[in-house]
């Protein structure tokens, strides 16, 4: 997956530079979730698996569990990973999700947050409330992308049934009435949901959405880019919680037991913290670290300048003193999306 290798190709190339007897060389090559599971379950059928090592997020690895394209790890390979031991409370929760097929890599509290440029929005919404006074008031600032395909549109979607005190934020069919009321009556003024995030960021720049769902690596990395300008500013609703996302490592069944070997010292030298400490990147994912002890001053020169001049030093606060909660397990959050698809915004996705 794209953004997954963005965060770890720095640490599987050095230890492959200084690990040539057990990796010779590494072929990279990217695909959205549906494709990979498709690709990996291709190669199994015809007996020939040249797919060593997956990096996925929550998506591809909920699809490939449920069809059964992993080897297990875990609890066998335990010893073998002593970074795990060392997780980050939310990393070991994100972790759990995974059973005994995945391995967390890279881990952030992610959102939902909003994101306005001060010069347009003068006083942001501070509650869900109000941002749905703010959109019946300006309609089509507002703007979120659809959430199958973003990950501020899905953590917006999983974070409001904390936010509105439903009677199981775990539940989205049985358990969110009051969010999705929410949503159907944030949708009437809402005159496009764009396909990607991107779409939103853009937007956001050229003034034609005014407030749109962030995360903490949306918000700092297009403001790195270039792409969403420096002053833009986030903001949180109250009684927020963070919903938090992972990056994942899995082997596909088939892979020998030589290569399984060479990729389980890979993956236990992507958990000490010298090599956690590029998972910082230039804050796509932020913090990013999925291990403990492991603070900014130990990342690559490139990615302290760029969160020291476009991060936000409210952050620690934030990540400090707002309940962390995982994401939907895969079966729910497909339902979520389908719902949301069927019922609030599917007939307004900009294609």
């Amino acid at each position: 997956m794209a953004g997954d290798l963005q965060l770890t190709q720095g640490m599987i190339d050095e230890f492959v530079a200084k690990n040539g007897d057990q990796i010779a060389k590494v072929t990279y090559s990217k695909a959205t979730a549906p494709e990979l599971v498709g690709k990996v379950k291709a190669q199994q059928n015809a007996g020939r698996v040249d797919i060593d090592l997956v990096l996925t997020g929550v998506d591809g690895l909920a699809a490939g569990i449920d069809q059964g394209l992993w080897t297990p790890l875990l609890p066998a390979y335990a010893s073998r990973l002593p970074g795990m031991t060392a997780y980050l409370p939310g990393a070991a929760a994100m972790q759990k999700l995974a059973g005994d097929f995945g391995v967390t890599v890279t881990y952030y509290p992610s959102g939902p947050l909003i994101e306005y440029l001060p010069a347009k929005v003068a006083t942001p919404p501070k509650t869900a409330e109000e941002l749905l006074a703010y959109a019946k008031a300006n309609p089509g600032a507002v703007q979120y992308a659809r959430p199958a395909n973003s990950g501020p549109g899905r953590t917006f979607l999983m974070g409001l049934p904390y936010l509105l005190g439903d009677s199981d934020p775990k539940d989205p069919v049985n358990g969110w009435a009051k969010t999705w009321a929410y949503l159907a009556e944030l949708n009437k003024y809402v005159t496009l949901y764009p396909s990607t995030t991107s779409e939103t960021m853009k937007n956001l720049a050229n003034g034609s959405a005014k407030v749109i769902a962030s995360t903490t690596g949306w918000d700092i990395n297009p403001r790195v880019l270039g792409t969403v300008p420096k002053e833009a500013a986030v903001g949180t609703l109250q009684g927020f919680h963070w919903v938090t996302d992972a990056h994942y490592a899995v082997v596909p069944k088939g892979v020998d037991v030589e290569k399984q070997a060479a990729v389980l010292n890979l993956l236990k030298d992507m958990l000490t913290p010298a090599q956690q400490a590029k998972a910082y990147d230039k804050g796509y994912f932020y913090p990013g670290p999925a291990v403990k002890d492991v603070p900014l001053s130990m990342a690559p020169q490139e990615s302290q300048q760029a969160i020291g001049e476009y991060g936000r030093p409210e952050y620690e606060q934030l990540i400090a003193n707002n309940p962390l909660e995982v994401p939907l397990d895969a079966k729910a959050l497909v339902a979520a999306f389908d719902k949301w698809d069927r019922e609030i915004g599917g007939a307004k996705v900009k294609k």
